[in-house]
């Protein structure tokens, strides 16, 4: 029986998922990515789970990839096998809110398997970069595709024609995080951020996040239109009547998430 890479905790709403390899700085097996993309799956199953936090160990979110495993591919396995995109692209049709609590190095993959995430929390202590130029080979699951979208193409540039790393606060300021605590509160912030958003309604929480992400990929003309459609959507929620009828009436809503 394969051991388990991924550990899983239930607080409310909130799945909290950890990498755990064997290796505290959590390279990113194709068995580690397998196991996370199954337990995701079954968070995005689940109609209690509103919100995922993901995180590694005090010493790395993920320092990268399987570099051993990688050094005996060819471009006929890799391409063959589709190396990365079988489970690595499951991330990317996750429709519930993720949240990255990264501390220690987020490196390589570890970098990329953050982007892939909602939000990202650092720990101050937190390291991120794209090395990949230093063993002659390009990022492959998202470095080069993400990185620009979040820190702008000239900061891109330097990290992975560099292979230089960024602090937590450089992150911070170039936007590919969106807050910095301290090491030992980053769990308690992350939980806290998660919790906030499930308190919300489901569906609405689902439609937002469709929302931001089709920002990137349509004209601001479409991307208006389309988030237009899904406002008037949500006036068939029943969510929606609860949400306006709380607020007028000043009491807490309770959202049925339909």
């Amino acid at each position: 029986m394969t051991e388990s890479c991924v550990q899983q905790e239930r607080r409310g709403h909130v799945s909290l998922l950890r990498l755990a390899s064997e290796n505290r700085l959590n390279s990113l097996t194709d068995e580690l990515v397998n196991q996370l993309a199954a337990a995701l799956l079954r968070n995005e199953a689940d109609p209690a789970i509103h919100a995922t936090v993901i995180t590694g160990s005090d010493k790395a979110f993920a320092a990268g990839a399987d570099i051993v495993g990688m050094s005996k591919l060819d471009y006929s396995t890799a391409f063959g096998q589709d190396y990365i995109g079988r489970n690595w692209d499951v991330l990317r049709t996750l429709r519930k809110p993720l949240i990255a609590a990264v501390r220690g190095y987020a490196l390589g993959g570890g970098c990329e398997l953050a982007m892939m995430c909602d939000i990202v929390i650092a720990a101050a202590d937190a390291v991120f970069g794209q090395p990949e130029i230093k063993l002659g080979i390009v990022p492959g699951a998202g470095g080069t595709q993400r990185l620009p979208r979040a820190v702008g193409k000239s900061n891109a540039m330097l990290a992975c024609l560099t292979g230089e790393s960024m602090t937590a606060k450089e992150a911070l300021d170039t936007g590919l995080v969106s807050k910095v605590v301290q090491p030992d509160e980053l769990l308690d912030a992350a939980l806290s951020m998660a919790e906030q958003i499930a308190r919300h309604s489901l569906p609405v929480i689902v439609a937002i996040k469709e929302a931001v992400n089709r920002s990137f990929e349509a004209s601001l003309s479409e991307g208006l239109l389309f988030e237009r459609r899904l406002f008037h959507a949500g006036f068939s929620l029943a969510d929606q009547k609860e949400g306006m009828a709380a607020f007028l009436e000043r009491r807490p809503a309770a959202f049925a998430n339909r």
